[in-house]
């Protein structure tokens, strides 16, 4: 996979308000003695958890000096729990990482391990430089890439041919005339789980993606400011789409990720058309089947193209998941990241999570054809941004996820929802 050009903004996070103790690993970290880390991961049921379970049973059986607690925690209550764990000196000794911002203020603050020199050879033969940039901060590598998760639309061709759509949508103009279409069949032409925010901020960065150049996006993730007139046309292009109600009805107190009622559970059992996500996203429909197995009619298809904008056609947003050691971490950490690299651990993390990883040889395994749809999409694209609120820190991420929910439930408009963006960079 060839290298990207990632947008990486720096920002200061601000402690979350929950706190979950966890002990760090204070062992000494011979070879002949006893050491205890902790785990946190975001995947609290199914295959994804097993993965972990079993992950870390062969790497304590290779290693038994060492001992692993893991703890599952919700996705969208990690960053808020971590952050507090983080700022009391008491982080787990390995965590999932989002990158971007929110892991340029981890470096800052002096919590997270650099591990630059720490990556074996073998590691560094199946994983792309492409991938390892996601995971770096000032030509330091603070992260081990697990899986690479560009967004995009995925969707049921059963419901779309049902609909007489023959192919998927290319422009926003197609996209819109669809969504007429699968109205007139009775099912929600799209679902979005707007009570979690960041799944209908996504709608937004996609917009944004397609109006503003790649110079104003990292311009804009240094800067923190809004002030480009693209950013308030992405927003004013949300708000007409939206004003089709192309959405579920009740998006805005709808999950994203949790059970049949979710907008993950809508499209996995028909009663949605599709859901603009990441590529995590099949292996969380899978979980939500009715058989709990992989939506035998997904497909996948990039965010449309929009006329008039600056963003460079095929440009992709996404993500690199990957899993940081905190700083005071024994050495046996970075071993375990390594670990989890290697092609057969990266074959499980795939089949497990139904996502693309980032091992190049792993990769030859995907036979799903929308999971190769979209490493196409991910390994053609001309200019590739990880997620805004990734790139902009916890603090205005959070700020601007809301500030779009607030626009889609008309409690503002495309004016003051850039201006409440603008409010919370100010404010830092």
């Amino acid at each position: 996979m060839k290298a990207k050009k990632l947008l990486i903004g720096a920002a200061v996070l601000a402690a979350g308000s929950l706190a979950l103790t966890a002990c760090s690993g204070t062992s000494d970290s011979s070879s002949s003695s006893k050491v205890s880390m902790t785990l946190w991961q975001n995947s609290t049921t199914g295959p994804g958890q097993q993965y972990w379970k079993d992950a870390i049973a062969a790497f304590e059986k290779a290693n038994p000096n060492v001992t692993i607690k893991m703890q599952s925690i919700q996705n969208e209550d990690l960053d808020g729990k971590l952050q507090t764990a983080l700022n009391s000196g008491d982080a787990p000794d390995i965590f999932l990482q989002r990158g971007g911002g929110k892991m340029a203020a981890m470096v800052q603050a002096g919590q997270v391990m650099d591990i630059t020199d720490k990556i074996s050879s073998d590691t560094k033969k199946v994983i792309s430089s492409g991938s390892f940039k996601a995971e770096t901060y000032q030509d330091k590598v603070y992260a081990m890439p697990l899986a690479v998760l560009p967004g995009g639309l995925f969707y049921s061709q059963n419901l779309f041919k049902a609909a007489g759509i023959t192919e998927a949508p290319k422009t926003i103009d197609d996209l819109s005339a669809d969504v007429q279409k699968l109205k007139a069949t009775g099912v929600a032409p799209i679902a979005l789980g707007a009570k979690d925010a960041w799944p209908a901020a996504h709608w937004f960065y996609w917009f944004a993606l397609r109006e503003c150049s790649g110079t104003t996006m990292q311009k804009t993730a240094d800067s923190k400011s809004f002030s480009d007139g693209c950013w308030l046309k992405a927003a004013q292009d949300l708000e007409s789409f939206a004003a089709q109600k192309p959405f579920n009805d009740g998006f805005l107190t709808t999950s994203a990720q949790q059970g049949a009622g979710s907008s993950a559970g809508l499209v996995a059992n028909h009663k949605a058309a599709m859901e603009l996500m990441g590529a995590w996203d099949p292996g969380v429909i899978a979980s939500l089947t009715p058989d709990t197995k992989p939506l035998p009619d997904l497909g996948f298809y990039p965010f449309p193209e929009l006329s008039g904008g600056k963003g460079e056609p095929g440009s992709i947003m996404g993500g690199v998941d990957g899993y940081s050691c905190s700083v005071k971490a024994p050495k046996e950490c970075v071993d375990f990241l390594n670990f989890i690299a290697t092609t057969p651990q990266q074959i499980a993390y795939y089949k497990a999570f139904n996502s693309p990883p980032v091992n190049t040889a792993a990769q030859k395994e995907v036979t799903e054809p929308y999971l190769k749809e979209v490493l196409a999409a991910y390994n053609k694209a001309p200019y590739v941004s990880q997620w805004l609120d990734t790139v902009l820190g916890q603090n205005i991420g959070n700020a601007l996820n809301v500030a779009v929910v607030d626009m889609l439930a008309g409690k503002t408009d495309a004016k003051g929802m850039i201006q409440a963006a603008n409010d919370a960079a100010k404010k830092g």
